[in-house]
């Protein structure tokens, strides 16, 4: 009887600690980089899987049962039992990428949240209310004033009676020619401060893992996990990577890219590449968010009827008149947006909606395409702010498919890595352990452990 049960008391003893042994082997580099503790399954190879983690839980329920060592005085109590691991089998193991990066977010967000305070989610929270409110992100203004544009293309051209016994070809220039000039001749490097060296940093997308999770090409486990999708959970989860990634004004040398976050927001290989678009988007936000103010400024909106009139008020064509003044109406807004992308891409701040305080352009320079004179804000939103409110209305798998492929590409360019796959870490573990001894007992244990 003491045999039989002491036999059952190690056994169990063993397979804790081959457990905590298994679970202590964590990935070095993902922990010392990004804080996130993972086993990794391939132990630094190309193949990775169970069976290699198997092997390894094994040896160390067989070393703490003194197997294979030599039968010294200290092993007198072992030799009483005569146990050996049968078997051990992973039968449950929950991986880091699974469902979607749900996982993923479980983790990054058990790691932030003793790391990262509130204080800020009310006023993100207030700027997303903000933005959908009024559509900001929704509102094409390029468009609308394209299209004012090519209908005023149309009415040039036409023969016009200017008395009974005079009559001209219309040609009436459009007042949003010279802002139309400098945006298509490259807006980045208009609204970049003049001494920045855009990044030419790129990383193959072909090995990421968004690119291998669109093939199918990934491990999967099969433990459930908590769900992250609330609101506050997805600005933690940001606010994790707005830490520990680079973007634009906080370049980091050793990262894959310069513009981390805004390849989480674009997805494109080339850092360039993904700088252009979110600066593109971030002005449509900001000429949506323009063109609502002008519409409740009525001493602006005097000025732009006072230029129409004096630009095609007395040319008598129907029709002609509301579309110069649409063209300006919108010109305004665009030319202030260019001139608050200058603002924030030199460090400063724009409010989400303008007041009359903080309008700079005037309607001529505006016209003009001339982009210089105003400062900063001392409130509203820095580049990152808006990036923040960009990323919440994102689809967050997207994000965070985009997120494992930054981690990934970073823990790869160090020393032993370069075959670490985020789809290979187990964070949980369940296993069924088989141990027999030599006196014919047998026991079957099972354990589970998790970071």
């Amino acid at each position: 009887g003491a045999r039989q049960n002491g036999a059952k008391l190690e056994a169990a003893c063993a397979s804790e600690i081959g457990m905590q042994s298994i679970l202590a082997e964590y990935h070095r580099e993902l922990m010392q980089r990004y804080h996130l503790l993972a086993l990794d399954s391939s132990y630094g190879t190309k193949e990775a899987g169970r069976p290699k983690t198997e092997a390894h839980l094994l040896s160390y329920i067989n070393r703490n049962l003194g197997v294979g060592k030599d039968k010294t005085s200290a092993y007198l109590v072992r030799d009483l039992f005569g146990l050996s691991v049968e078997d051990a089998q992973l039968d449950g193991v929950s991986i880091l990428t699974d469902e979607n990066g749900a996982v993923f977010r479980g983790c990054v967000l058990e790691t932030c949240k003793e790391e990262i305070g509130l204080g800020l989610w009310d006023c993100v929270k207030g700027w997303l209310e903000t933005m959908e409110i009024n559509g900001l992100s929704q509102m094409d203004v390029e468009s609308q004033r394209k299209n004012l544009g090519d209908q005023l293309e149309e009415y040039n051209g036409t023969e016009v009676q200017i008395s009974e016994q005079e009559t001209m070809t219309l040609d009436v220039a459009a007042p949003d020619q010279n802002l139309n000039q400098k945006i298509n001749s490259g807006m980045l490097s208009m609204v970049l401060p003049r001494d920045y060296t855009i990044s030419g940093k790129q990383f193959t997308l072909e090995t990421s893992f968004s690119k291998r999770a669109k093939s199918h090409q990934i491990s999967k486990g099969n433990l459930p996990s908590d769900a992250y999708d609330g609101l506050l959970d997805r600005f933690l989860f940001q606010e994790y990577f707005m830490k520990y990634f680079s973007y634009y004004g906080q370049e980091k040398k050793d990262s894959l890219l310069n513009y981390e976050m805004e390849y989480l927001l674009e997805g494109d290989s080339l850092d360039v590449n993904n700088l252009k678009a979110v600066v593109q988007r971030l002005f449509a936000i900001r000429e949506a968010a323009n063109v609502l103010y002008l519409f409740t400024d009525g001493a602006k909106k005097a000025e732009i009827t006072l230029m129409a009139a004096g630009l095609v008020g007395w040319i008598p064509v129907p029709g002609l008149m509301p579309i110069v003044e649409g063209i300006l109406f919108f010109t305004w807004a665009s030319a202030e947006s260019m001139h608050d992308l200058k603002i924030l891409l030199d460090g400063g701040k724009i409010p989400l909606l303008k007041t009359a305080s903080t309008w700079y352009l005037s309607l001529e320079n505006a016209c003009l395409g001339n982009l210089s004179g105003g400062s900063s804000a001392s409130f509203g939103l820095s580049y990152a702010d808006y990036l923040r409110v960009m990323l919440l209305c994102s689809d967050l798998d997207v994000i965070t498919q985009r997120a494992m492929d930054v981690v990934e590409g970073n823990v790869r360019k160090t020393a032993g890595n370069e075959n670490f796959r985020l789809d290979a870490c187990y964070v949980r573990i369940e296993a069924l352990i088989r141990v027999k001894s030599s006196y014919g007992y047998q026991y079957q244990i099972r354990r589970s452990g998790s970071y």
